[in-house]
């Protein structure tokens, strides 16, 4: 049997997942469970002419390897 702590710590851990489960429940149908958000921020020119010519060479998406780099910074494992 799961303890308390287990069980929120799964609540919290997968809110996303129990969010489109009650909107299927609600609406009979099952939304996106992951979502992405297009965001705009500034970066040096010379830096960003770099990191693409790197993601090209690497065949490798930018958006990765900058969400990769943040959850990194934030400690958050995937």
């Amino acid at each position: 049997m799961l303890s308390e702590k287990r069980i929120n710590d799964l609540v919290t851990k997968n809110q996303d997942l129990l969010e489109a489960l009650e909107e299927f429940d609600r609406t009979g149908q099952l939304s996106k469970v992951s979502y992405k958000e297009r965001v705009n921020f500034t970066i040096d020119m010379d830096l960003m002419r770099i990191f693409r010519s790197y993601c090209k060479k690497h065949n490798c998406k930018m958006s990765a390897i900058v969400e990769d780099l943040i959850r990194e910074e934030l400690g958050i494992s995937q």
